[in-house]
């Protein structure tokens, strides 16, 4: 949240159990843009904040996987 936003967006993830995970970002090429998480995490929330003021407006889609799970957010970004 929020979406759209402008330039910068928060996402949060819990996990119920100690496991590898990913949030990257990605663009409509399907180049990675940014890398807000990558790496064993314990059981937590966590909050975590992209800040995309380098990128141009468009439609970017977040993916999030931990443990045998994935989840694709699409996001907008207006400026």
């Amino acid at each position: 949240y929020p979406n759209p936003f402008n330039p910068t967006t928060t996402i949060e993830l819990n996990l119920a159990e100690a496991s590898y995970a990913s949030v990257k970002v990605f663009n409509l090429k399907g180049e990675v843009v940014g890398v807000l998480m990558d790496g064993m995490v314990d059981a937590n929330t966590y909050t975590m904040t992209w800040n995309a003021a380098n990128l141009s407006s468009g439609v970017y889609f977040v993916r999030l996987s931990a443990s045998s799970e994935m989840l694709t957010q699409k996001v907008m970004l207006i400026k």
